[in-house]
């Protein structure tokens, strides 16, 4: 696909993988409308793409609140004329038991992961199908692929939204019209800062990272020439297939690099 000239809408971009995924996609062309809470980071963001070249626009908003969605993707059209490809970044995660995680937390999550997720694509596909073309891209996690302990919570929130696109991939097959999702591992963003913010404890762990860089330059690629499911992380497409034919080993080796949880 040539990327110049394309307009994108990113949930979650004022930094991480979001912003990450912006600069990367100005960078080749595309008019990308940043969207999250925090208005002070997301002209900050905005205003370092326009510096380097880029053309960027923000929309301050809350991803739980479907008019907030339907803002961002209107910003789109308003600003850069249409709507070509649609991020769904915004999330965030909590470690612990079950036991361990308050009901309005898990609440939240699924609120602002998955119902986040389906925002996006309720505002982006209708103008999609009346183009008859567009790029749906959500970004989950290997855990919705395959969880590990004391994050089930977060894991039934990225494992709803994988649930959803492989639905919307099926619902689209033979258009133009397509539907990816993102399965980053442990990366390094804000995601464990603000858990020790939030919930007054840290996540350590023995297993492989990624930068949010590594992950943007494969969304990028996917953007290029879509896909229907993306692995950054190369290696971590072998835990799912391994997932799928021997679950009980699979439970042996994710113990056995699973993350710590530290009281701080």
């Amino acid at each position: 696909m040539d990327l110049h000239g394309r307009v994108a809408a990113i949930t979650g971009a004022s930094a991480g993988i979001g912003l990450a995924t912006a600069r990367h996609l100005a960078r080749e062309g595309v008019a990308v409308v940043l969207g999250a809470r925090r208005a002070d980071r997301l002209e900050s963001a905005a205003q370092s793409i326009r510096e380097a070249g880029g053309r960027a626009e923000t929309v301050a908003m809350d991803v739980t609140i479907e008019s907030d969605v339907t803002g961002l993707v209107a910003r789109a059209e308003t600003a850069f004329g249409g709507l070509d490809i649609m991020i769904c970044n915004a999330g965030f995660g909590f470690y612990g038991t079950v036991e361990d995680t308050p009901g309005d937390t898990m609440r939240r999550m699924m609120d602002v992961n998955f119902m986040g997720t389906f925002y996006g694509a309720r505002a982006a596909l209708p103008i999609f199908r009346a183009r008859g073309q567009g790029h749906l891209i959500v970004v989950s996690s290997i855990v919705g692929q395959r969880g590990i302990a004391q994050m089930s919570a977060y894991g039934a929130t990225k494992a709803a939204q994988v649930g959803f696109v492989e639905a919307l991939r099926t619902e689209f097959v033979g258009t133009g019209i397509h539907v990816s999702v993102v399965y980053p591992i442990s990366t390094e963003t804000e995601f464990r800062s603000a858990m020790e913010r939030d919930y007054g404890h840290s996540v350590s762990g023995l297993g492989p990272r990624q930068s949010v860089d590594h992950v943007a330059r494969a969304i990028l690629e996917c953007v290029r020439k879509p896909r229907p499911e993306v692995y950054p992380h190369g290696p971590s497409r072998a835990l799912a297939v391994l997932n799928a034919v021997a679950p009980a080993f699979a439970d042996k080796l994710v113990k056995k690099y699973g993350r710590r949880r530290e009281i701080t």
